[in-house]
């Protein structure tokens, strides 16, 4: 049996008429009402307080329910690329990584429509992922017990270079999810 218990959400703010999206996600249960409640330090997150701070509430539109996962990740990932990131000169401020940047020598990249939203729905599974392994160990992880138990280890030229972790674990911290164990290696979930 199929589980269809996804749905794909909007936030909208309501200081504008029609209340234009400024979010697009996936859950289930009350994943869309759980961002005005537990308010992160992402741009979401901002705009969520300004709208708060006008005296206003965060308007959730269910857009479609009784999904699969990978229906719902894939008519989120059409949405965001429909409407674009502020990042892609959008205006919905889900969070994408910008490309080709860096470095002194410029290199024009393609990147097909959708790439990076692709990208930031695996980003965000894989956070999940960490967040929740670390949620279940008090004590903390380290970057090889998610390595290990999650399946990610790299064999890149036959060394251990499993930075994929570190990543996750590093904008984990950088969102305010994690910390390091103070004179440990280990990182541990914020309890909220």
């Amino acid at each position: 049996m199929s589980d269809n218990s996804y749905y794909v959400y909007a936030l909208k703010d309501p200081r504008k008429s029609p209340a234009l999206p400024f979010y697009i996600g996936k859950g289930t249960g009350i994943r869309a009402y759980e961002h005005a409640l537990n308010i992160d330090k992402t741009r979401k997150g901002n705009r969520i307080r300004e709208i708060h701070d006008a005296g206003h509430e965060v308007v959730v539109s269910i857009l479609a329910e009784n999904l699969s996962e990978v229906q719902a990740l894939k008519l989120e990932a059409e949405l965001i690329s429909a409407f674009g990131t502020e990042s892609t000169g959008g205006f919905l401020t889900n969070s994408v990584i910008p490309s080709g940047r860096g470095g002194k020598e410029r290199v024009h990249i393609v990147v097909p429509s959708g790439l990076q939203e692709k990208a930031q729905l695996g980003l965000k599974l894989l956070k999940d992922a960490v967040l929740e392994l670390a949620k279940a160990n008090p004590n903390g992880i380290q970057n090889s017990d998610a390595v290990k138990t999650l399946g990610l280890q790299s064999d890149y030229q036959g060394g251990s270079k499993d930075y994929l972790v570190w990543s996750i674990l590093g904008i984990l911290m950088r969102e305010g999810k994690m910390v390091r164990a103070e004179g440990t290696r280990r990182h541990k979930a914020q309890v909220e």
